[in-house]
């Protein structure tokens, strides 16, 4: 068996996958006020922002923290959301059809009419969060975890966190 070059190894994995970091430039934009679809906001911090009926659709949030943000009407529609911290804040009539919020934290988060149609959440962490007039499925829940506190549509409902 031949060996396979260790230098060539680290330089496909250098150089040959386009950069996947955040975008400063649109991060400050999005925070000005500006909505931003499609953009890159990788670990983008918008905790505490007030930032309502924003255009995010297909925009690239992954590990972003929007902790305490007031987000209101805003689109998430394909959105990578994924491990991202949404921790207390409020989505109240949100879209988030067909995003991706795998593994992202949803605590004590207010989601009032919002849209998860086809909506990836497995392994979200949806404890105290109110989802009670969300469009949301059961097959969506299947992977996440809640706790007593977590409110959901009638008919519903989530495993406990352990």
């Amino acid at each position: 068996m031949k060996a396979f070059p260790f230098g060539l190894l680290i330089a496909a994995l250098c150089f040959g996958a386009p950069a996947m970091a955040q975008n400063a430039q649109q991060i400050e934009s999005t925070a000005g006020g500006a909505s931003c679809a499609g953009c890159n906001l990788f670990q983008a911090d918008f905790s505490f922002k007030d930032m309502p009926r924003r255009n995010f659709s297909g925009t690239r949030l992954r590990q972003s923290n929007l902790s305490l943000s007031t987000m209101n009407g805003s689109n998430f529609s394909g959105a990578d959301l994924s491990i991202s911290n949404l921790f207390g804040g409020r989505f109240s009539g949100s879209s988030f059809r067909n995003a991706n919020l795998q593994d992202a934290v949803m605590v004590g988060g207010y989601f009032g009419g919002a849209d998860f149609t086809g909506a990836n959440l497995s392994g979200a962490l949806i404890s105290g969060a109110n989802l009670q007039t969300a469009r949301i499925t059961q097959a969506q829940l299947a992977n996440v975890c809640g706790d007593e506190f977590t409110l959901l549509p009638a008919g519903l409902t989530v495993a406990r966190c352990r």
